[in-house]
């Protein structure tokens, strides 16, 4: 099981650290991600790391402003988020599993799911 938290209301420009925490030993699962879900919307994909950390992907409104990370001794997976916008409102899911690599930004190939966490940015 994964255990999301971290989130809250924070003003435009702000930052915020994400964190997932898993039941079980994250070394032992291979992709590990991050998406959200706005009312109204499809869940999207945020950014997903592989295993050790050697693979990183993020969606093109992320990049350069967020930044996912794992510390596998913690069983523990993060997102930080710098220079939010209101338009990264939204509620934001850990996700891990096995997905193959062209669908590691596909919702439907992640098994496991945390319960969600609310990020709001106001303007």
């Amino acid at each position: 099981q994964l255990q999301a938290s971290g989130g809250g209301l924070v003003q435009a420009g702000g930052s915020l650290r994400l964190s997932c925490v898993a039941t079980e030993r994250t070394d032992s699962i291979y992709v590990m991600g991050w998406f959200r879900q706005s009312p109204g919307k499809e869940r999207e994909f945020v950014a997903y790391i592989t295993m050790r950390g050697s693979i990183v992907d993020y969606a093109d409104s992320v990049k350069g402003r967020f930044t996912i990370s794992r510390d596998n001794a913690k069983n523990t997976l993060y997102l930080q988020m710098n220079s939010l916008k209101p338009e990264d409102t939204a509620v934001y899911y850990c996700a891990a599993g096995r997905p193959i690599y062209s669908a590691r930004g596909y919702a439907p190939s992640y098994r496991h799911w945390g319960q969600g966490t609310q990020v709001t940015v106001s303007s």
